[in-house]
């Protein structure tokens, strides 16, 4: 007898353990967006928080901390409790970026932050303020080059991914560029649309309004596909510059020491929220695209961006110390 209900004990515990309630938040959720509202990652963040909230039954609101090229926001976030109450919206730019770019940052990329979920990813737009007389990528480069030292183009700060893309494009075109960082890509794009900055190469979701408006020109996608949201724009490849492409992506991360439990399930729920219909048409009419990741993906890209991005950077020399 004995020995049976030992057996039957046995054969129980898989059931028992499979029976555990997946992890439940106690309260509300905040998403830290290290950005002011209005740009790529702004858009990602609000994206899912409805959703997000739907699923998880507890309020989940979105919270900017803008400035210091990200790291007011970002050390909010490593500085907050690891319980999965507070994520950060997080930018491959400020994550590989600012690592390469500062020798006393407060944070480490692969050591205070684990990934959670994918967001969104896009490839970027090469934009131009309406007074820059040229309506294709080829005009913009030919009068560009005419004016040597003329041309400021704009970030959303030193070392953003729009800051390494003015870098690569003055290098693959021969164009003599002068950076001028903002505090994101909102400001950016106002003074690309009052003719103050020539050039902006960022994120579509970013500038599409605008440049459906006619506020900007979009002159090409720097990506293998066209842009849902600007369907008429080419791509660099269809516009003469092959082999220009760039892309960013936007992806929620928690402060380390979260609760795999907690890991797990906001991930199992992202991907879900990922592959909706609604939120995936959403994401293309601003020029992104939503993609579901598994932890183990999403721990390899982050990994692979921290050392190809900052060898990037390194190369090129920026610094922000």
């Amino acid at each position: 007898m004995k020995r049976r209900a030992l057996v039957a004990s046995a054969l129980a515990l898989p059931f028992a353990a499979s029976a555990q309630p997946a992890w439940q938040p106690r309260g509300p959720i905040t998403v830290i967006v290290p950005n002011p509202p209005g740009g790529g990652t702004d858009f990602a963040a609000r994206l899912y928080v409805e959703g997000l909230s739907q699923a998880l039954g507890v309020p989940v609101v979105v919270e900017n901390r803008g400035g210091a090229n990200g790291n007011i926001g970002i050390l909010a976030t490593v500085r907050a409790p690891a319980d999965g109450h507070t994520l950060l919206l997080q930018y491959n730019g400020y994550h590989a970026g600012n690592p390469a770019m500062m020798s006393n940052l407060q944070w480490d990329p692969l050591r205070d932050l684990k990934p959670v979920g994918m967001a969104t990813m896009a490839p970027h737009g090469i934009f131009v303020s309406p007074q820059v007389p040229s309506n294709t990528l080829r005009e913009f480069i030919t009068w560009a080059k005419e004016r040597p030292g003329g041309i400021n183009y704009a970030s959303s700060g030193t070392g953003s991914i729009q800051h390494i893309a003015g870098v690569l494009f003055g290098r693959a075109t021969g164009v003599e560029v002068t950076h001028v960082p903002y505090r994101g890509a909102a400001p950016a794009l106002q003074d690309v649309a009052g003719g103050r900055i020539e050039l902006f190469i960022t994120t579509p979701s970013s500038a599409i309004a605008l440049a459906q408006a006619g506020r900007v020109k979009a002159l090409a996608i720097a990506g293998s596909a066209r842009a849902a949201g600007l369907p008429d724009v080419p791509t660099t490849a269809e516009a003469g510059l092959p082999g220009f492409a760039l892309d960013a992506w936007f992806a929620f991360f928690a402060p380390t020491g979260i609760p795999e439990a907690a890991r797990q399930r906001l991930n199992a729920e992202l991907r879900r929220l990922a592959d909706d219909p609604t939120i995936r048409a959403r994401a293309e009419a601003g020029g992104a695209a939503t993609r579901a990741m598994t932890l183990a993906e999403l721990d390899a890209l982050a990994e692979r961006e921290v050392r190809e991005l900052g060898e990037v950077i390194r190369s090129a020399g920026i610094t922000l110390d």
